[in-house]
């Protein structure tokens, strides 16, 4: 089964409820509170998202945390990565992945394929869909015929 972990998960969460009130900074107390999630964990997510750079981090009474820039800006791609690393569905699939059976799968470009497709969709999503109510209309058919590959160019 292909599965996001929990961390990812709460990330997105706590994402959406700071994209809901971008005018203002928020607490991390204040987000575990309105998200029902444990603090630490809150914490060490916003730790992980300040550190891939989708979230800025400031100290004092005016302090908080806030989105790095507009919640239209940031794909699930970015949440995803920022929690798990480079989304792929092998390890050939990402660019510095490296295979021992990549000569003799056969299989390799089209994961490739695959993966550039899944991470398509995931950069058409963005946090603005995600902290928004109403249910994302997503394409019927994914390009996966139109994906080249760097191999091919």
């Amino acid at each position: 089964m292909l599965k996001l972990s929990r961390l990812t998960d709460y990330a997105a969460v706590v994402m959406a409820q700071i994209a809901r009130h971008p005018e203002q900074p928020h607490a991390a107390a204040e987000l575990a509170e309105a998200v029902q999630l444990p603090h630490p964990t809150v914490s060490k997510t916003l730790k992980m998202l300040v550190r891939a750079g989708l979230l800025e981090s400031r100290r004092g009474a005016q302090g908080g945390y806030s989105l790095a820039r507009p919640a239209s800006r940031i794909t699930a791609s970015d949440i995803i990565s920022a929690i798990e690393g480079p989304v792929a569905m092998t390890e050939c699939s990402q660019a510095e992945g490296d295979c021992d059976l990549a000569a003799t799968c056969g299989v390799a470009d089209n994961w490739q394929r695959v993966s550039l497709a899944v991470r398509a969709l995931l950069d058409s999503v963005t946090l603005a869909h995600l902290a928004d109510t109403t249910p994302i209309k997503l394409p019927v058919q994914l390009p996966i015929q139109s994906v080249s590959l760097a191999t091919e160019a």
